[in-house]
């Protein structure tokens, strides 16, 4: 495992880096780090975005079919994700959660200020009605691998953070499976401390690392025809 000192040094040279891939979010007006702006940069603390999906394509596609669910046309994922871009953004206006383009897939990024209380993997009740939104526009959306993560700061020790964020990622699971989404579609892992977005120096650093991050990736003909 890598240690603190080298992680630490990791985000410093990924912090610095990315100032000149911030973009203004234009729903918002906020700026965020645009991920495939930085593309290689964050391989060493983000890269498992830019993989494969949790537990294999060839596995997860099996139980896509089985479910009865459907593949989208090559030509048609741009608008596909466009569309489902649109309709998670207005829907989770002003609660927090942030909306991002990462290549072919979507990525929301849910702080856990709004999702679970300090040391808690229960979903904060007031964020459900928020959540009940996501939910809903996945059931509409249903061609898709739903690949939810769970983050932590580096308070406490690794062994518990790892426990923590694999608990916080099968509760966001959990909450949308019954809400209507396919459990075909879902997987989970917790990446502990591992994968910080901010530094862990400071409490608003540590803050943006408790986090809960959804990845939506389009099933593709390939995909079913693979």
């Amino acid at each position: 495992m890598i240690n603190k000192p080298i992680r630490f040094a990791a985000l410093a040279t990924l912090s610095s880096l990315a100032l000149a891939a911030c973009v203004t979010d234009p729903e918002t007006g906020q700026q965020r780090i645009n991920r495939a702006a930085i593309g290689g940069i964050g391989g060493a603390l983000g890269g498992y975005l830019l993989g494969d999906i949790v537990g294999g394509r060839r596995d997860r596609t099996e139980k896509i079919v089985g479910a009865g669910i459907g593949a989208v046309a090559g030509a048609g994922i741009g608008y596909y994700l466009e569309q489902q871009e649109r309709d998670l953004r207005r829907k989770t206006a002003g609660s927090g959660i942030d909306v991002s383009r990462d290549g072919d897939s979507l990525v929301l990024n849910m702080p856990s200020q709004v999702t679970f209380d300090v040391d808690s993997a229960n979903v904060n009740p007031q964020f459900r009605t928020t959540l009940d939104e996501v939910a809903g526009t996945l059931v509409q959306y249903e061609s898709s691998f739903i690949d939810i993560y769970g983050h932590t700061d580096s308070t406490g020790s690794d062994a518990y953070n790892q426990t923590l964020s694999e608990r916080r990622a099968s509760s966001v699971s959990n909450y949308l499976a019954g809400r209507g989404v396919q459990p075909a579609r879902l997987a989970t892992r917790g990446f502990g401390e591992s994968q910080p977005i901010a530094s862990n120096t400071t409490e608003e650093g540590r803050a943006q690392n408790r986090r809960v991050e959804i990845r939506i990736v389009p099933v593709t003909q390939e995909d079913v025809r693979g």
